[in-house]
């Protein structure tokens, strides 16, 4: 009894040395690192202080080794480097692939034929209608300002434009020698073309609509110009404007567009390689994937709903991943390497549409230039009208949803309206994820909706095209 009392103030005492010496130290580094010792002594070396400061942390380590912290998956964290966990997924991907390549690759050997590649875009090696039918487009003619009236000048536009969005419509559907394949893309260069001149049309309205107001002196220099300079209307005016304009990643038009100062050729060379390898990469997971897709057209025959169920869940994986690949080679390989080429400054042609929380903006972010296109010169025009918010949100998915229908029915040679009602489908799906979903469980919900939702148009095109152009299927699959 009488040695533990002895011994209780002895650690009571060694405690408040220590706490003491702490305090002691913090406030002698508070003070810049002088202190008077008990002798009344001069100030102390700025070594020897460092000293004690780092020996009174090997005691406070020693003592406490724990402090007020979250777990790092916890989003009150605020921890975001999660790049281990992405190559995770990717590897886990490839490898879950890898498997039902190997089988598909087992059961029916190496599909990837560099004849059928070609055989894709050209029916006939000596008709080649996507082709020409592409190279034919032309811009349109310059006509002087002030040549004709504004009223005369926008029913020409308006029949250059129609003509643009029905002609090659017409030309894939009459004639036969023209694939699916190319139709699309010949169909895709024309989309693209109609939106550049609606977007190029209207900005010179608005620029004349300025000038009107308040004059100000033309500078002749064009976007398409080696001296990056400032030009005005109507010196934009020219022919080298409008085709660096139709050849730029863009599809809004302004009279300076941000120019980069020199092309890095290390920077084109890696893009140009990605775009290269990833193309061919797809054209391979899409042959090797193929025989699934027509495996998966004798349950439909036979109204087996749950074999259905189970090949569309088999085809989610390779259908995403080719889209995801289909992603970085279009809005990161490609137009970077255009851009690159054509120094063109702004890059910005996606965001973070994968931490999207809700529908709209997953649609806002990952494919920006049609975003900003719409937002230019649609949503905002509407709404300067006096159009609700609403009412336009709906007419723009609208608006995509026909565009969607027509890249995919008219090549097909088929109407479904499968993908124009998957576009529409996404207005419902976006209330109740808006309205009911928050955070992780929205951007889950996104996620579902991409990966589901994508495999079952597939199937409704691909089954109703073997319908329509083979009758059915035989016994193994094939068509």
């Amino acid at each position: 009894m009488g040695d533990r009392n002895e011994r209780g103030p002895s650690t009571r005492r060694r405690r408040t040395t220590i706490s003491g010496e702490a305090t002691g130290a913090s406030a002698r580094q508070a003070n810049g690192g002088k202190a008077s010792g008990p002798g009344g002594q001069g100030e102390q070396d700025a070594p020897g202080s460092a000293r004690r400061h780092k020996g009174s942390n090997d005691v406070k380590d020693r003592l406490s080794c724990h402090r007020l912290q979250e777990s790092l998956l916890s989003s009150e964290s605020g921890y975001s480097n999660y790049r281990g966990i992405l190559n995770w997924c990717v590897v886990m991907l490839v490898l879950s692939n890898a498997r039902l390549f190997l089988e598909n690759l087992i059961k029916y050997g190496i599909l990837v034929d560099p004849i059928q590649v070609v055989s894709l875009f050209l029916k006939d090696p000596y008709s080649w209608p996507a082709p020409c039918l592409i190279i034919g487009n032309d811009a349109g003619h310059h006509w002087p300002p002030g040549t004709i009236s504004e009223g005369a000048g926008t029913f020409l536009h308006f029949v250059n434009l129609s003509a643009v969005l029905c002609f090659p419509p017409a030309t894939v559907l009459t004639l036969s020698s023209m694939t699916p394949v190319g139709g699309v893309f010949a169909l895709g260069v024309y989309t693209i073309l109609f939106l550049k001149l609606f977007s190029y049309k209207d900005v010179n309205k608005w620029c004349r609509e300025i000038r009107q107001a308040t004059a100000r002196p033309s500078v002749h220099r064009a976007n398409g110009s080696a001296v990056h300079s400032n030009v005005t209307y109507p010196g934009n005016l020219t022919h080298r404007d409008i085709y660096y304009f139709i050849f730029a990643p863009t599809l809004c038009y302004e009279l300076n567009f941000p120019r980069s100062t020199r092309i890095r050729k290390r920077f084109l060379l890696r893009r140009l390689i990605e775009m290269l390898f990833l193309m061919q990469l797809q054209v391979g997971l899409i042959h090797g994937w193929f025989p699934t897709v027509q495996n998966s057209m004798k349950p439909f025959q036979v109204k087996s709903y749950f074999q259905v169920l189970t090949f569309l869940f088999l085809l989610q994986v390779p259908n995403h991943m080719i889209w995801l690949l289909f992603f970085y080679w279009f809005f990161h390989s490609s137009m970077n390497f255009v851009a690159e080429l054509m120094q063109f400054g702004d890059r910005e042609f996606y965001r973070d549409w994968w931490n999207s929380e809700t529908v709209p903006y997953f649609w806002a972010n990952w494919n920006i230039p049609v975003h900003k296109w719409c937002l230019r010169h649609f949503y905002k025009p509407m709404l300067r009208k006096g159009v609700n918010k609403l009412a336009a949100q709906i007419a723009v998915f609208l608006v995509s949803a026909f565009f969607h229908e027509y890249l995919v029915s008219i090549p097909l040679k088929m109407f479904r309206l499968w993908a124009f009602m998957g576009m529409m489908a996404q207005i419902p799906l976006a209330l109740f994820v808006g309205r009911f979903l928050r955070g992780n469980y929205g951007n889950a919900a996104v996620w579902i909706s991409l990966i589901i939702g994508q495999p079952i148009a597939v199937l409704m095109y691909v089954h109703d095209y073997y319908v329509l152009h083979y009758g059915g299927v035989s016994e193994g699959g094939a068509v």
